[in-house]
């Protein structure tokens, strides 16, 4: 078993600094040496002494959550079910917005770590970038190398608990609808492209128009961010480049009340001219006109779930729970114009 001087001599630095950068001292390292002695930490698979460890987190009853806006609806039900287990066992939840910024995202692990916080729960999107999925990854394995708990939700580069919604399932359920009901031409509104829950919704709705005998080409798809205003501006681009589109797929909920917007606005009936729907089944759904149809997430209890593992006890196999996806058909879709 790799010993602290072990590391210290593969990294070529002294056992205080090792000790420093493992323990997430406050006191500045630089980078290029934290990753070294990061590196051979991987490399030497050196685990710190996790009583230790253990018993200096003890005391900390707190839990890092880091999600990508929690004033987004989708975070904010998460967050519910979240905050719901992490009061039920008596513990704080600090919130940290990463803004779907990697490097805000890896600060915040390095900053929950130096205040040896008892878990952290990734509930935001993976990131596609491989470098940045090795670093993130690392980072939270040196966390749990040290005593903490992770607990991820989506499709991310960790080996660890994971809470995994079905994107790719709900993708394809989308699509597959907007098919049975007629339409052939159809734009899609995915999220930003470096996040892996777009990637996955996005395979599915291609692998569904495969399946109709349809090509889903890039340019009935429009990339933007995830919320109201991204989902208004890539209707109007959809529809500027083919107005002959007779339904639209947004990727999430607040993408497509935004898409309802802007074909209000252009006075074209929804679901008379074009057909719109929805993912995740948010609140805000079924208070629209029409209600959108659109695919259902259990985002309260996903949050549940994610936060259950972060607190569970410490050793076994990862463990990882897959969330089905549900189509649900309201009134924002119907077959196409004659």
């Amino acid at each position: 078993m790799a010993t602290l001087a072990d590391v210290a001599r593969r990294a070529g630095v002294s056992t205080a600094t090792v000790s420093r950068i493992i323990n997430n001292s406050p006191k500045p390292v630089a980078e290029a040496l934290r990753e070294r002695v990061l590196a051979a930490v991987a490399e030497l698979e050196f685990v710190p002494n996790a009583n230790a460890q253990q018993l200096a987190r003890a005391h900390n009853s707190a839990v890092g959550v880091i999600v990508h806006d929690v004033s987004d609806p989708y975070f904010a039900e998460i967050t519910r079910g979240l905050q719901r287990v992490a009061t039920e066992h008596g513990r704080l939840v600090i919130i940290c917005n990463s803004y779907r910024d990697p490097e805000r995202e890896l600060a915040y692990v390095d900053l929950l770590h130096a205040h040896r916080t008892a878990a952290v729960v990734l509930a935001g999107s993976g990131y596609i970038d491989p470098e940045t999925t090795r670093r993130l990854d690392r980072k939270l394995r040196v966390f749990e190398s040290t005593g903490g708990r992770v607990a991820v939700i989506g499709r991310h580069e960790h080996a660890g608990d994971a809470i995994v919604p079905a994107n790719e399932h709900g993708g394809r359920l989308a699509a597959d609808a907007l098919y049975r009901l007629g339409h052939t031409t159809i734009g899609v509104i995915a999220g930003p492209r470096h996040l892996t829950t777009t990637a996955d919704r996005l395979t599915g709705l291609r692998a569904a128009a495969r399946e109709h005998g349809h090509d889903l080409t890039d340019r009935h798809i429009e990339y933007a961010d995830f919320d109201r205003t991204g989902g208004h501006a890539a209707a109007a681009h959809l529809l500027a480049r083919d107005p002959t589109l007779t339904a639209i797929a947004a990727l999430n909920d607040s993408m497509a009340v935004g898409a309802l917007a802007y074909l209000r606005e252009q006075r074209i009936d929804v679901p008379g001219r074009i057909s719109l729907i929805g993912f995740d089944d948010m609140p805000i759904s079924v208070d629209v006109t029409p209600p959108l149809s659109t695919v259902r997430l259990p985002l309260e209890d996903i949050g549940v779930r994610a936060m259950s593992l972060a607190l569970r006890g410490r050793g076994g196999d990862p463990h990882i729970e897959h969330v089905e996806a549900e189509l649900v058909l309201r009134g924002s879709t119907a077959p196409p114009p004659t």
